[in-house]
This record gives structure tokens, sequence and C-alpha cells, in this order.
């Protein structure tokens, strides 16, 4: 007979529990972060891969991953939204179609079995395509598209752009995130440089000109970048993220919204990202500002102008938390150990609270060394989460062996039976301590996602 487990996450008092772990205690509050790309990247393509990366993530201390779900006109799960407003062709990104596989639902299972956060990362926020003239966004909503001065689809670095004003386009982005905070059971939801954000170019679709025109009395300016229009329209996007906040907030005040704009002034003067207004209106909880430099002296100067515009030098600002992405990997370039270990060490000492890594293979080049290294150093010990005060959400799995058929402890089960295509879900279930499950005899599993009193 197969053996039946279940994978219980704490909540409440563990010396409730007859079993015992061997998870040590965390003994300081920081952030630990690392992005998960399906671009270069294998970590994504495979149940297996998937599972073998959260363990390695966990092994050397990290408590909170984003992984990529919005990338290039397509989700990376199963999208109702995509469905229901471009065709069932683009539900969901071709190869996971191609593989009956939903690989968000795969990597939340075993990010929490181990006891991490997972906050999914809208990485093309208002971008509709890469190098591809608008891609089937656009293609189908060509009013959707936002526009230069001279009337062309608004590009910047071979991205091209949405309008960020078009009520249906912020319809799509708003219903993207709330189909996932409905439909997973996330920590929160990150946007980065493209969310909120719109290069500076724009503003010149027939929308935005009226929108400005009615609000201002003014017609737009030939210069995009003539400082009262560029201020309305970072404004614009501002608000929208102030929906975004009210919409995820709304749903669950502990799910976190974390943003990784761009630095601070660039970020305004390139892509709107006004992000000392959106601390001041309060509505970013964890803020990882896009830190990317070769040199160590100039990750320094610039993790400077991070503690600066962010308000960590301001001791009354307690709105938000602070932990810069650092660069390890981009193409054939590495940051490797002794970089990563200068920076980290800086970032402490300016009082930031953590450092989320770009991206996670590398810290599995030139042979493992930066995870292993990490390990060794900076996250030798187990650390909490600062927005958390500390106080775990998620907890590492234990396993119960069918013989011990007891309920070990009170808590809210998802069971999931496996077969040849990898886990189906069959039922949610409210379990109490003590109680009695009899073995069903087929390889099942269980998994507490929350548990509930």
């Amino acid at each position: 007979m197969k053996k039946l487990f279940l994978f219980i996450a704490l909540i409440g008092l563990v010396a409730a529990c007859s079993q015992t772990t061997n998870h040590k205690q965390p003994t300081t509050n920081e952030i630990r972060g690392v992005w998960i790309t399906n671009i270069d990247s294998d970590v994504m393509f495979s149940q297996e891969a998937t599972a073998e990366a959260m363990k390695y993530l966990a092994d050397r201390g990290f408590n909170v991953v984003f992984p990529v779900v919005w990338n290039e006109g397509y989700t990376l799960y199963p999208s109702e939204v995509m469905a229901r407003t471009f065709g069932e062709a683009y539900r969901i990104d071709t190869v996971f179609a191609n593989q009956g596989r939903d690989p968000l639902a795969e990597l939340i299972i075993e990010a929490h079995r181990h006891g991490m956060e997972v906050m999914p990362w809208f990485e093309f926020g208002f971008s509709s395509s890469y190098n591809a003239d608008g891609g089937h966004i656009l293609a189908s909503n060509p009013d959707w598209a936002a526009k230069d001065l001279n009337g062309n689809l608004l590009r910047k670095n071979n991205f091209e752009w949405m309008n960020p004003n078009h009520p249906d386009v912020q319809r799509l982005l708003l219903d993207l995130i709330d189909e996932v905070i409905r439909t997973y059971d996330v920590d929160g939801i990150q946007g980065d440089d493209r969310l909120p954000a719109n290069p500076a170019e724009g503003g010149y679709d027939d929308l935005t000109r009226a929108m400005y025109l009615d609000q201002t009395g003014n017609p737009v300016p030939d210069d995009p970048r003539e400082p009262a229009f560029l201020q309305w329209k970072a404004d614009r996007l501002t608000d929208f993220g102030g929906r975004l906040y009210t919409l995820v907030k709304a749903h669950d005040e502990d799910l976190i919204v974390s943003m990784s704009p761009s630095v601070y002034p660039w970020s305004k003067d390139e892509y709107l990202q006004d992000y000392p207004e959106w601390i001041r209106r309060k509505q970013v909880d964890i803020l990882h500002p896009q830190a990317y430099r070769y040199e160590i002296e100039r990750y320094k100067t610039t993790a400077d102008e991070v503690a600066l515009y962010s308000g960590l030098t301001d001791s009354s600002n307690t709105t938000v938390f602070i932990a810069p992405g650092i660069l390890i990997k981009s193409g054939t370039n590495y940051n490797g150990p002794e970089y990563v270990k200068e920076a980290m060490a800086y970032n402490r000492s300016l009082g930031m609270h953590g450092d989320v890594f770009f991206f996670y293979e590398g810290l599995r080049d030139e042979n493992q060394q930066l995870g292993d290294t990490l390990k060794a150093t900076f996250y030798a010990e187990p650390a909490g989460l600062p927005y958390r005060n500390g106080e775990p959400r998620r907890f590492p799995g234990i396993e119960v062996r069918e013989t011990a058929q007891t309920v070990p402890v009170t808590g809210h089960y998802r069971r999931y039976e496996a077969n040849e295509s990898g886990w189906t879900y069959i039922e949610t279930l409210i379990l109490k301590a003590g109680s009695k499950r009899k073995p069903t005899g087929t390889t099942t599993l269980y998994l507490i996602d929350r548990s509930k009193p």
C-alpha cells in the first residue's frame, strides 16, 4: 500500500503538536527575497524543477519568492480573464498550455511547504509586448495603444506599451490581480518598473489629450517632459496604484503590496514612477527599487539614493519597508559573492530591511557559490519577515505517515491526489486536532496553506 502524507502548516502553539521539526526559530527579521523568471531559467518548466528550487531556497535561508505571472501578454497561470478578453488560446502561456500545468499553483504549494511566502510578480505591467509591434493585445484592441508625440505606438527599449489611462487597460490589469488573489492562496502581489509605469515620451493618444485638456484647461505640450505635463502623467499612474492597493487590501488586509520600481528620480523622469508620492499616500507596503549596478561603488551611491528618497533616513517614516533589488545575473553578466556581500553589508549599515535578488539562476552560477555563500554568511540563521513583525504566516510542513492517523494540529487542509499530470485538487478540509483519518490506500498529499483556529 502506498503511503499517505500529510504536510501540515502550523498556526498557534507548536508545543501542542506531538510532532517535532528541525527548523530553528528566527533570530532576526529581514526580507530575503528572489525573483523567479520564465526567461533564462528552468524553474517553472517542470513540477520537479519547481520543487527542487523551492527546497534549495529554503535551505539557504530565503523567506519570500516573487514568481513572474504576467509576461509578454500572457499569464503563467490559467486565466479566465485572459480567455474571456482575448480568447481561449490566450488562457495561459502556450508552453504551459501544452504541458497541461499550472506553474503558479505548483510553486505556491512548494514554497509554502517550506514556510516561504509567495508574491506573484506582474512583470510586464502596462507593456503589451517586447519587439512584437504590440503583440496580440494591441492587435485585437488597437485603441488601447499608448502614443508618442508623432502619433506612433509608444516604444522604449524594444518594449511596446498600452495606454495606462484607458479604462479597459486599467481594468485588465486590475482584473488579473483580482483573479490571482481570489484564486490562489498568495501572500501579496508585486508590481515593478512597468507597473504602474509608462514611458515619459507618451501621453499623445486622443484619450489622454482629452483628459489633460479637461483637467487642466490646457492642450498637451509638444515637450513630453514639460514639468507640469510630466507630473500630471505621473500622478495618473499614482492614482492607479492607489486603486490597486485598495483592491488588494479589500480582499485581505494581510496581503502585501510590493513594488519594485526603477531608482528615483530616474524612475519618475523616464517611467513616471513617483515612488516618494506612493509612500506619502501609503499605497505600498514594501519597496524594492532596482539598484542594478555592476560596480560596487556605484551600487553604494544608488543605495544612498534609495535610502534618501524612500524616507529611510527619516526616523518618523514607518509606513514602508525597503529592500533594494540587487542584480546578480543578467545575460552573461554576473555579480559574485564578494560584490554581493559588500552590497548586503552596506544595505544593513543604512538600515535597509533586507534584499531581493535578480534573479534565481545567479545563485547557482559558478558552481552555486553565491547561494552557498549566503547560507554560510548573512543567511546562516533563519529570519522572520519585518512586515509581519516576525510572526510567521507560513510554517514548514510536518510529514505524518498514514500509520499516524490522528491529526496533530487543528487546521485548514487542502487535499491533493497525485497522478501522471501532477497534483489534482480534491477538497478543502478543516480538521481538528485529535481527529482520525482513515487511510485511503492511494497516493494523496495533504497541505495546509493557511491554518484556521
